[in-house]
């Protein structure tokens, strides 16, 4: 089931962000956060139009997908939106992000979205296939940007209307 997160999920978010800073690659955090850290970014996800998205199967959050403001405060660009997806170890190859992602894309016209996009990293190659996957195409690259391990990475912009 996907709904909209409460607060009350906000640990379970956090645990499976955490899972992603120690596979590396997943995203650009180098360390761990704090339920504490992201109370604040939790609470700024207005549901209403950046909402955060959880996959729940028996009674735990396995995943999640959130919403966020692209270059904030700027009106010509509130019809676009960056999306952000993390599925727990456990649930990962069992379509949770594909569910999540496409649940996006299916939400992003009810909340004045009219073009997302996601910034992954050059060797998360299952979110690039996952992208893929959900319509998505390759719009931009910035080599070079993150070091992660003594390893340069560079981020790749994936983009679609809705």
């Amino acid at each position: 089931m996907i709904r909209v997160a409460s607060e009350n999920d906000l640990r379970a978010i956090v645990e499976i962000y955490n899972q992603a800073v120690e596979q590396r690659f997943a995203t650009a955090d180098l360390c761990p956060v704090t339920v504490d850290q992201r109370r604040e970014w939790f609470d700024a996800h207005d549901p209403s139009a950046y909402p955060i998205h959880v996959f729940e199967q028996d009674q735990a959050v396995v995943g999640w997908c959130s919403f966020s403001s692209y270059r904030s405060g700027r009106e010509a660009v509130l019809g676009t939106a960056e999306i952000s997806y993390y599925v727990g170890r456990g649930a990962q190859g069992r379509g949770v992000g594909s569910a999540l992602v496409q649940h996006a894309v299916r939400e992003a016209p009810f909340l004045g979205k009219r073009v997302l996009f996601g910034i992954l990293l050059e060797r998360n190659h299952a979110s690039i296939r996952l992208m893929e996957k959900c319509g998505f195409a390759l719009w931009g690259r910035l080599p070079d940007v993150a070091m992660i391990d003594g390893e340069l990475v560079s981020h790749l912009y994936y983009g679609r209307k809705v």
